[in-house]
Formats: C-alpha cells, sequence, structure tokens
C-alpha cells in the first residue's frame, strides 16, 4: 500500500476509508480532526465533539464528513496526519494538545483551526492572546499551569507522611516541560524533595519510572499526548510498585488511576464543537477569544486506594465530583 492509513473518513454508513480514495460530495462539509493521542484513548471526546456538532445540526453523512486520524503521542506521526488534512480539501481542522496544533499550524496559515484544549495557548504562540487570537487558531485552554501547586496539595493531603515525590513529563514538549519545572517548584514551597523522570518518547517511559527511587514515596503525572497515549504503562507501574499517583483527568482514573484534578474535558470538547460550528457558519478564528474552562473536577478511585493502603478522609470525599468504588 502506497499511503499509511491513520486517516479515516466517518460518516454516514460508519465506514472508514483510506485518504487516498476518499469520495467528495458538494453538499458535504468537510472538517479534519487531528488526535493527539489513539482512539482506544482519547476517542470518547471525538464522540462528544461530533454528538455536539449534530446537536448543532451538523450531521455525518447528511451534510458533514470528518476526516480523522491519530497521532499516537509521536510528534512525527503529528506533524505527518497535519500535512495530511492541509491537502485533504477541508474547511476546518479541529485538535487537542498543544503539539498536534503547532503541527497544524505549522503547514497551514488559512484552514481555521480549532483546539479543546492546550496548556498555554500563548505561551506556546498558538495565538497572539486570549482575547484576540490573531491568526487562524483559536480554542480552549486547559490552564494546566495554574492547576499545578493544587494538584500537588491534594495528593499530599491524600498521602500521610509523604515527602518524596517523582514528576514524571515530556521534556521533549515545551509546554510539558514548563509544567514539569513548575511542578518541582511547587512542591519545594509546600516542603517536599521533587525528583524529575524525564521523558521524549515512549521507549523512554519504563526506565524513567525503574529509577525512581523508594523514597520518592508518589508519583506526578505532567498531562500530554505522550503520557495519556501510555498511561495503561504508567497506571499499571503505580500499582504494582503501589505508588500513590496523581493525574490530570478522569480518564486515568477510570483506568485505574489514584485521582485526578483538572478541567471537564467533556465540556471542553462540547465547546470545541460549538466553536467550529461557529466557524462553519462564516466566523472567523482570529475574531474567537480563546475560553478557559469554568469546570474542574476532583476524581478518586477508592478501589486503587484500598489496594494501595491509603484511607481517604471523609473530607476529601465530600469534595469529590467523582467517586469509583
Amino acid at each position: 500500500m502506497r499511503r499509511r492509513q491513520f486517516i479515516t473518513l466517518i460518516g454516514g454508513a460508519a465506514a472508514a476509508w483510506p485518504i487516498a480514495s476518499r469520495a467528495t460530495s458538494e453538499e458535504l462539509r468537510r472538517i479534519g480532526f487531528l488526535g493527539a493521542t489513539t482512539s482506544s484513548v482519547s476517542g470518547t471526546w471525538l464522540s462528544v465533539l461530533t454528538q455536539r456538532l449534530r446537536e448543532l445540526g451538523w450531521v455525518e453523512g447528511r451534510n458533514l464528513r470528518i476526516v480523522v486520524g491519530w497521532a499516537e503521542g509521536r510528534n512525527d506521526r503529528a506533524a505527518e496526519i497535519a500535512r495530511e488534512l492541509a491537502t485533504a480539501n477541508v474547511e476546518l481542522i479541529v485538535t487537542y494538545a498543544t503539539g498536534p496544533t503547532i503541527a497544524v499550524k505549522r503547514v497551514t496559515a488559512t484552514i481555521p483551526i480549532v483546539f479543546a484544549l492546550a496548556a498555554d495557548p500563548v505561551g506556546s504562540g498558538l495565538v497572539a492572546s486570549l482575547a484576540r487570537p490573531g491568526s487562524n487558531a483559536t480554542g480552549l485552554s486547559s490552564v494546566n499551569l495554574d492547576l499545578v501547586g493544587k494538584r500537588v496539595e491534594l495528593l499530599r493531603e491524600i498521602v500521610p507522611g509523604l515527602r518524596g515525590l517523582a514528576v514524571l513529563g515530556n521534556v521533549g514538549v515545551a509546554d510539558s516541560a514548563h509544567e514539569l519545572r513548575e511542578v518541582l517548584k511547587a512542591a519545594e514551597m509546600l516542603g517536599l524533595e521533587a525528583t524529575p523522570a524525564e521523558i521524549k518518547v515512549a521507549a523512554d517511559i519504563a526506565p524513567a519510572l525503574e529509577a525512581i527511587k523508594p523514597e520518592q514515596q508518589a508519583l506526578f503525572v505532567v498531562a500530554d499526548a505522550l503520557t495519556v497515549t501510555n498511561r495503561a504503562q504508567i497506571i499499571s507501574w503505580a500499582q504494582a510498585q503501589r505508588r500513590p499517583a496523581m493525574y490530570s483527568n478522569r480518564a486515568f482514573v477510570a483506568a485505574g488511576g489514584l485521582m485526578s484534578y483538572g478541567p471537564d474535558f467533556f465540556s471542553l470538547f462540547r465547546r470545541a464543537a460549538e466553536l467550529s460550528d461557529k466557524i462553519l457558519r462564516g466566523a472567523k478564528p482570529a475574531d474567537i477569544p480563546v475560553e478557559q474552562p469554568t469546570k474542574f473536577e476532583l476524581m478518586i478511585n477508592l478501589k486503587t486506594a484500598k489496594a494501595l493502603g491509603l484511607v481517604v478522609p471523609e473530607a476529601f470525599l465530600i469534595r469529590a465530583d467523582g467517586v469509583i468504588e
């Protein structure tokens, strides 16, 4: 086969075709979707997006076709999919995470881009400012950097006598590297000794985890496409090594992770669909302010807590937005 089939079309009959043999129809509006991870990991977010688009009148197979590609947490693959989408006659590209969004921006300055979440849209150069994006991209910020201190505090609250912390983060991505440094600072301010566990590719994860010392009693996982894609491996290690861990969103907790605190991703992807609707109806991304999340979730997996020998305080459970038993 001449071209790898990692881009598919979804629509009417729920069939998937390689982009090289795509069918077009004058009545169908075509948009692209670049997933930072995999369909099995983040397919639910695409479903939320398409469901909200449907509610707004954009129905796959009737007046909408979505060209989908999954980058599997790899920067090189994200770049290749971005190039494919830029030549696929789409009039809008939806993505999430800073790396894939930057990959799309590098290949097109004209096709509108909606990012469902980005840690620091201004600092990473995605937009000129939150109020006035000023280019072909707009979307929603995940405000990850603003949540770092709160996440460390919550982890300390649930782990009695916490003194040492390992911080797993992808230093190959500027946003993640920045967040890792912020976690180290926040931990120091709280009297914890934090040690970075740096990764750049999936092959780095196992040795980085194996290098974590016993005195590093807990784990803080910096969220990005790489760690989300490989969350099963990270969660499995944390369980086997009896390390309490803090994650960024409920998907980790649903997969067996101990706890998470962060924005409601479902709300972000629904809002991304609404911004996409505006653009499909004629609005320009440069004129649509980047939004910040309004809903945050504290999630706890009591089954995992029990396996780790942790007693979750009643006050913590009362504050939790979701409890998995």
